[in-house]
């Protein structure tokens, strides 16, 4: 429930400040939230903070923390401004709700509420409960936008999921290959390009191919043009015919094999074989899997079949496209298409067109 009556003219200015601090936890959150706090007295900052790590203190607790030892008597008469309600049940740390009624603040301004189950309105019901003023609703379309990965698991049950490729001026993302004899994946991003692509993927929890892509293009699947964590990697082999020599196996990251025929002690350590079944749509099992693993955000990297099947399947949130203008090839592997009537959003990286296009909504 919004309250706008109680809101005076600078309550969004600090939440976009909130919002500012959220970003900077981006890639090391998950499968929290991010989140910006900032505490205000009399027109003065005197504290932030953000979430800065899954396990680690939230934001509330960093922006008390900073506030100095001769400020801290304001606590009593400041507003404490969150991009997120505070969290009202104990998981790796204890409910920032309490937390903040034991600092004696008295008003709190918030963001967006956290649909999350084990909160949704919790945290502000106690703070209330214990005599402090709550407004909600401040920039809340900014700070569901900010954390749509993190909504879409709880509203949706499965994560978010972006699909990308990058395809020729003549729309192709590879030559035709029959094995990995037959060369190297064809090259179509720039330096510049491939510094952008790795950095989606440190945002991102798990990453996806197919197991054609696994056997020609032998991806690593890891971030090595940009600073951060590694993403959960994950491919599809039904029929487990991949050779263990792949690099996807190599044991370097946490690796996800979804098949429907698991080969006991076929692959090495940090290598987990999930058994599917053939009576059920496999996608929708793989999900729910990444679901209750909390698995936030799916970056789907290829091949053309796999996006071809979460295209037609509906299951996507983003598409990422990057368009080289210079290259053709007049043959080779077709890429997918985009659906009609989505948003799209167009950049330049290095050279090449990255298109953003964002899933049409019901």
């Amino acid at each position: 429930m919004k309250m706008e009556l109680q809101l005076n003219s600078l309550d969004e200015q600090y939440i976009g400040r909130c919002l500012q601090l959220a970003r900077c936890g981006r890639g090391s959150t998950s499968p929290n939230p991010m989140v910006g706090a900032v505490i205000v007295c009399d027109g003065r900052i005197i504290g932030e903070g953000y979430h800065i790590r899954a396990g680690e203190p939230h934001a509330e607790v960093n922006a008390v923390r900073s506030v100095k030892d001769c400020d801290k008597e304001l606590l009593s008469r400041s507003t404490i401004y969150v991009s997120l309600e505070p969290c009202s049940h104990y998981g790796k740390t204890p409910p920032c709700c309490d937390f903040i009624i034991s600092c004696g603040i008295p008003r709190v301004v918030i963001a967006a509420t956290d649909i999350n189950a084990q909160v949704n309105g919790a945290g502000i019901a106690r703070m209330r409960a214990a005599g402090i003023e709550v407004v909600t609703g401040v920039l809340d379309d900014e700070a569901y936008k900010l954390n749509e990965t993190f909504f879409t698991l709880h509203k949706q049950g499965r994560p978010y999921i972006t699909l990308k490729w990058a395809e020729t001026a003549d729309g192709f993302i590879d030559k035709l290959r029959g094995s990995a004899s037959e060369g190297e994946p064809l090259a179509i991003s720039t330096p510049e390009s491939l510094v952008a692509m790795h950095r989606l993927r440190a945002c991102c929890d798990a990453i996806m191919v197919g197991s054609r892509t696994a056997l020609l293009d032998n991806p690593s699947l890891t971030v090595r043009y940009w600073g951060g964590r590694n993403p959960l990697r994950l491919v599809i082999d039904r029929d487990n015919s991949l050779p263990s020599t792949l690099r996807i196996f190599d044991g370097t990251v946490p690796t996800v094999l979804y098949t429907y025929t698991p080969v006991k002690e076929k692959y090495g350590k940090n290598v987990e074989q999930i058994a599917l079944s053939a009576e059920k749509d496999f996608l929708s099992q793989i999900l729910s899997h990444l679901a209750d693993m909390k698995i936030n955000s799916l970056l789907v990297e290829g091949g053309a079949n796999l996006l071809n099947l979460f295209l037609d399947s509906d299951l996507w949130d983003a598409i990422r496209v990057e368009r080289n203008p210079s290259l053709s090839i007049d043959n080779g592997v077709r890429a997918p298409r985009i659906p009609e009537g989505v948003n799209e959003v167009v950049e330049s990286c290095g050279g090449n067109e990255i298109h953003h296009f964002a899933h049409k909504k019901s």
